[in-house]
């Protein structure tokens, strides 16, 4: 290879290599075995996973990832690929784009790798977590810079959470538009991943005002500039501003939450029923904490909270795609990295 002047790392969570109870499981081992994810004493995390969690749950959510598998194999895995290339090509050659995976391959340790090879003279990295959280951007990180340390990489910048950059809010909206205009719902959903309550206090930098009151997270300011739950309803703010969605036409809710713990709220399997009492018939659903279509966003709401949904007497729900390769989306990511570069 070429002299290549910037390397450029894009970073997701990760993804089983294959929808089966052996691969799930080894999967779930290294995902939920991340002190950062558990967050509790390493003792009774270990009890938690080897007692209640990869007895049971790698078969039921390989049958999960079964129903979105596709030829390509995982359609986060695949969907990343394409960002990837999409990025390269409108970068050029001056830059060396890899795809590095939290969890999973292709790992962190083979994209650092790769980067080094290269020979690159400095490194971009974006988490392409729009809502910055320790469990997810906070892991990331530091599995990126411990593996970047073990090869003897070049200086590593690692761009900041993006969740009302406007880049990121105007390709939203350039994909969401025409779909919610053809679907023309009753009522807009926003979904974002969940968080245990106790993971957003941690974050609270004066140890007082997080989910102290309802409207906590309704500004951003020192004491929760990290906040993950903030920075997700200002990624709602932004989305229905650049959307036109009125205040009653869109809510915000928290999916995938495990075990028995509090976690953000609103629910979103709670949500619906009362969507559904109110009148509402057509249900749009962005999940604007996910930049790649995934388990969570094809399976958890394209298949399951849509059967829900119908049982409830909603009319349809309508997922709108998350971001994967888009050419706009492509063009901002490429366009951050040319002004760091």
């Amino acid at each position: 290879m070429g002299e290549v002047r910037i390397g450029i790392l894009l970073v997701n969570l990760g993804t089983p290599d294959a929808p089966r109870p052996k691969e799930v499981r080894r999967y779930l081992r290294e995902f939920l075995g991340d002190p950062r994810v558990l967050d509790m004493p390493a003792l009774a995390r270990w009890l938690f996973l080897q007692l209640v969690i990869l007895p049971f749950r790698p078969r039921r959510s390989a049958v999960a990832y079964a129903r979105i598998w596709t030829p390509r194999g995982s359609p986060l895995l695949a969907n990343g690929q394409d960002l990837r290339d999409a990025v390269g090509r409108e970068l050029g050659s001056d830059y060396a784009v890899v795809l590095g995976m939290r969890y999973g391959r292709p790992s962190l340790r083979e994209a650092a790798e790769q980067l080094a090879r290269a020979d690159v003279a400095r490194i971009l990295a974006l988490p392409l977590f729009p809502q910055y959280s320790d469990a997810a951007t906070g892991s990331a990180v530091a599995r990126l810079r411990e593996e970047l340390a073990r090869v003897d990489a070049p200086p590593v910048e690692v761009l900041p959470p993006f969740y009302a950059e406007p880049r990121f809010v105007a390709a939203l909206a350039q994909l969401a538009g025409p779909r919610l205009a053809a679907f023309r719902p009753d009522h807009v959903l926003m979904s974002y991943h969940g968080l245990p309550e106790r993971q957003l206090r941690s974050a609270d930098a004066r140890g007082s005002q997080c989910l102290s009151r309802p409207d906590c997270c309704d500004a951003l300011g020192v004491a929760n500039r990290s906040c993950y739950r903030a920075h997700c309803l200002a990624t709602t703010r932004a989305l229905a501003g650049a959307l036109g969605l009125a205040p009653e036409k869109h809510s915000t809710a928290f999916q995938s939450r495990l075990g028995r713990t509090p976690w953000i709220r609103p629910y979103t399997d709670e949500l619906l029923p009362e969507l559904a009492a109110r009148g509402i018939r057509r249900l749009a659903v962005l999940c604007p904490s996910f930049v790649a279509d995934c388990l969570e966003t094809l399976e958890e709401i394209g298949i399951r909270a849509r059967a829900t949904w119908e049982s409830l007497g909603g009319e349809a729900l309508e997922l709108v795609p998350c971001l994967n390769a888009d050419p706009v989306w492509a063009r901002a990511v490429a366009d951050w990295m040319r002004e760091r570069a």
